[in-house]
Parts: structure tokens; sequence; C-alpha cells
């Protein structure tokens, strides 16, 4: 967690503090969750103090950030891996502020702020209408019902770049009310981002699933990442039954799939044989 992140989308991860609470199902195997408590930190519900850092850990962006600069070139900071920005409890408050001074502080990264909590984003978020040239915003849509409550929230905010991380995917999302019928009160989807769960007790995400988010940005013109199929990846028709291979009705493509528990590195992150890497240019 920190610069040369192995998330495929972005360069360099920073939290700006550890610990969250589950809001809905994507967040039910939470992997931030599971590492937190894998090193002995107890920062997961309501109740619980999160962890703070020093200054050194603060300081590492600037680096970062220097860097991006004697390179000219730009780089993305996910920000927050192991926690939400967004979430609602003043003891979070003033460390919102260094982040803000930090976001200003380092015009050469693109600072991604990624939220279950979208409808929180006007009432600790600084910018009003002005929003800055490196800050993208984003929110997890893990299934229709998701996109239904917080699109609407996320796609009324003046940023440079709105993103959606489609992650893990439980089920079919259309989107098409946001980009072909997209209202005149709202702003564009800028990106999407797909994958399916990893980790321990991990959930299918079907190909029709993942086929109908791709098919759509690319008619709207929304560009497309396909960060993995995560611990279950599709495969041909088994002779016989074989152990680990399950079969599913996918719904979206309209007849039985068959899936397999690969677990992630050997799932991979190929959609009908391409790697879909697209992204949004900076400003």
């Amino acid at each position: 967690m920190g610069k040369d992140s192995s998330i495929e989308w972005t360069h360099h991860t920073f939290n700006p503090w550890w610990g969250c609470a589950k809001v809905s199902p994507g967040c039910e195997n939470c992997y931030a969750e599971a590492w937190a408590k894998r090193v002995g930190e107890n920062v997961w519900g309501a109740s619980n103090d999160r962890r703070f850092f020093t200054p050194k850990h603060w300081a590492e962006p600037l680096k970062w950030n220097a860097e991006s600069e004697s390179k000219r070139s730009r780089s993305r900071v996910f920000c927050a891996s192991m926690a939400d920005v967004f979430e609602l409890r003043t003891d979070l408050d003033p460390w919102r502020e260094q982040l803000w001074k930090l976001i200003d502080q380092t015009p050469w990264l693109d600072w991604l702020l990624l939220t279950k909590r979208p409808q929180n984003i006007t009432k600790k978020a600084p910018w009003a209408k002005d929003w800055p040239n490196n800050v993208w915003i984003g929110t997890t849509v893990e299934d229709q019902k998701r996109a239904e409550e917080r699109l609407p929230f996320l796609l009324s905010i003046p940023a440079q770049r709105r993103f959606l991380s489609c992650e893990p995917l439980l089920g079919p999302v259309d989107l098409k009310t946001w980009t072909v019928n997209r209202q005149k009160n709202l702003h564009s989807i800028d990106w999407v981002i797909a994958g399916g769960e990893s980790g321990p007790g991990a959930r299918v995400m079907l190909p029709g699933w993942a086929r109908q988010l791709r098919d759509q940005c690319q008619t709207g013109g929304v560009p497309f990442h396909f960060k993995q199929w995560g611990h279950w990846a599709p495969v041909a028709v088994p002779k016989t039954e074989t152990k680990g291979i399950r079969k599913f009705w996918d719904d979206v493509m309209g007849f039985d799939i068959f899936m397999e528990a690969k677990g992630k590195k050997i799932a991979g992150r190929r959609l009908d044989g391409m790697t879909w890497d697209q992204l949004p240019a900076s400003l």
C-alpha cells in the first residue's frame, strides 16, 4: 500500500487513515478489513477507532509529486484503499482537511477518491463548483440497486473526472440511463472499472455482466478497464463432472455458463481475448 501499487489502474495508493464500516453487499468480503485484522488492527465498524499516521507517511505523496514533475509525467493516486474519505465521522474532519491541503500541494498527481458514500461528497469536500483539475471522484457500483442509489449523487458533482468501480461486480449493471439517455442536470461518466471478487468466499462475476458494461462503454465512448476475473473464471463445458467447476445461468447472455475456481492470478484479466486498459485523459 503506497508507491508503485500492484492495483492495475493506479500508480500509487495513499491512505489518510485506516478503517471503515460496511454499507452494502460489496463490503461483505472486504479485503481491506481482512488485511487490517491480519496485521492486528481493529479498525472496522462504526464504533471502533480509526488508525492515523505520522508526518512521515503524509510526506510520501510530496515525493511522488516531485518525481512526476521531474519526469513531466502525471501519476494516479488511489485514495483510500483502506478507508472511505467520505465516511461521516467528526474525528476524521481534521485529517480530511490535511488531505485537501495535500491534494493542493501535489498538482502532478491525479487523486482518485473512491467512495461508497457519494451522498456525503458535497457535505465534506471543500470544493463546491470549482473542483481542482487533479481530483477524480468515483463511487463503487456492485449491482443495479447501488447504481440507482449512488449515481445521481456522483454525477451531480462538477469534478473534472467521475468514475465507477464495478468491483466486485455482483450482478448485471445497466448504465444506459446515465450514458445514452443522460439527464441534462447530471454530468457524464468518464471511466468504468470492472472486476470480479477474489479471496476467501469470493462470489462469481458472470461473463455477461462484464460484457454488458464493456459494450455500453464502447457505445457511449466511455473508457473501460477490466481489472480481473477474480477467484472464478469462465471455462468450456466440462465433459465430466469436475471439482471446482460450477454451472450458473447468465441472465445477460441467456444461457448456462460454467465457472471454475482458479484463483485471481490464474484467472487473469483478459475479456474475450483482450486486455482492457482504457483510461480517461488527465487534465
